[in-house]
């Protein structure tokens, strides 16, 4: 069933115009990767979507009883936000404010909701620890558990493995997809193509060329294979600056 319908969709601000006649459909399940170069318009589409920006033109059509505040959203870390000062309990309580209306305070089905969610993400031991004093992995834990609070629907992830080491990185991707089987449909903004290929059910690509469909047409497209290339040989070249400067420290390596 059909979730979000774009149909002619143009984003941009102040009048100018980065993404013109968008038209896709994110049916229900999905895990869609949304990737492109940088300042292509990935994060002003996930604004728009979470109705934060007006587009342009265009329309987007939200289906299978999804309503606006039923949007879970997990954004771009800010130095701000790193350096929340209130308890775990309190930010993923938080992700309930939609639930509340005009109540000025939660009930007791909210906070058993942000209780479970806690437990869904293993932060329930942390729920009286403050926020800031947490490390990266575990942030990106209790602000996916706050989102949960908003959705059992829909989660917009803008690049929710940046900064984060190799080994909490491929948690918080199996966190992801753990949720996405459990029937949550996934949007994500990612950088990192290779790892968008291999939990995404489909990708958008967004730039000068603007490209829609499934993970195995992107892979045999010539804009997936093009970007696919170019990253491999980023990552080459990433690899061997790094050996350059640990034999030119003498062995000992300062990056």
């Amino acid at each position: 069933m059909a979730l979000l319908t774009l149909k002619n969709l143009s984003l941009g601000y102040d009048s100018h115009v980065i993404v013109e006649n968008l038209n896709l459909t994110v049916n229900t399940g999905q895990y869609l990767c949304i990737v492109g170069e940088n300042g292509s318009g990935k994060t002003t589409l996930m604004k728009t979507l979470l109705h934060l920006q007006e587009p342009v033109s265009g329309q987007i059509l939200m289906g299978d009883g999804l309503k606006k505040n039923e949007i879970g959203y997990l954004p771009q870390q800010t130095i701000i936000q790193k350096d929340f000062p209130a308890s775990v309990r309190e930010v993923v309580l938080s992700g309930c404010q939609g639930r509340c209306g005009l109540r000025p305070f939660y009930n007791k089905a909210e906070k058993q909701l942000a209780e479970d969610n806690m437990s869904r993400m293993g932060i329930s031991r942390l729920r009286n620890s403050c926020y800031r004093e947490l490390s990266g992995g575990q942030q990106q834990r209790v602000l996916l558990a706050r989102a949960l609070c908003a959705t059992r629907k829909i989660l917009l992830l803008d690049e929710p493995v940046s900064g984060l080491d190799p080994i909490v990185t491929a948690e918080m991707y199996s966190l992801i997809s753990d949720l996405n089987r459990e029937g949550i449909t996934i949007i994500m903004i990612s950088h990192d193509i290779p790892a968008a290929v291999q939990f995404a059910s489909h990708i958008l690509h967004i730039g000068e060329t603007t490209f829609y469909g499934t993970k195995n047409e992107y892979l045999n497209s010539d804009t997936g294979k093009f970007f696919l290339m170019q990253q491999s040989h980023d990552a080459s070249r990433t690899s061997a600056l790094r050996r350059t400067e640990w034999n030119w420290k003498g062995g000992e390596c300062y990056v």
